[in-house]
């Protein structure tokens, strides 16, 4: 018997959130305490997303333009984060991230990455192969929709 799609976007929708409700409390609790989750979320993004616009990381953040801007204004003046006018369009902004950014959202990724691997210890080694197959599997089907999301 076939499983079908629905089933299988059914389990995806109950525990994707539940999932990453632990990943990002174990991202605060791991992150800078002068950082805010939003300024820790924008040094993600623009980690993930190099030379994404200002807009680009608003629209990710839920936040307006102004908001944005202002929360990176923290950031550039932190030296977290490196805001330049674009080479091909001046009116855009890009974000990048500073050598300093990187360390600050690489330690909480590390810290993070080390507290998930405790928590899937617990699984056997075949339910490992199983979680590790699946994701070979399922970050394809949407790599390309995230890289694609957001662009001007």
């Amino acid at each position: 018997m076939s499983v079908l799609p629905e089933e299988i976007a059914l389990d995806i929708l109950e525990t994707v959130p539940v999932v990453m409700r632990v990943m990002r409390a174990d991202m605060r609790r791991y992150r800078q305490p002068h950082l805010s989750v939003p300024q820790f979320r924008a040094l993600a993004f623009s980690r993930n997303h190099p030379g994404k616009s200002l807009n680009n990381l608003a629209e990710h953040l839920g936040l307006t333009p102004a908001s944005t801007s202002k929360l990176v204004d923290g950031l550039v003046a932190r030296d977290l984060i490196d805001r330049r006018d674009s080479a091909e369009d001046r009116r855009r902004i890009t974000l990048n991230l500073t050598p300093l950014g990187f360390s600050v959202w690489e330690q909480a990724f590390h810290h993070t990455q080390v507290a998930l691997a405790r928590r899937l210890s617990r699984l056997t080694g075949s339910e490992r192969e199983i979680l590790k197959a699946s994701m070979r599997v399922l970050r394809p089907l949407f790599e390309e929709a995230d890289n694609s999301e957001g662009d001007d």
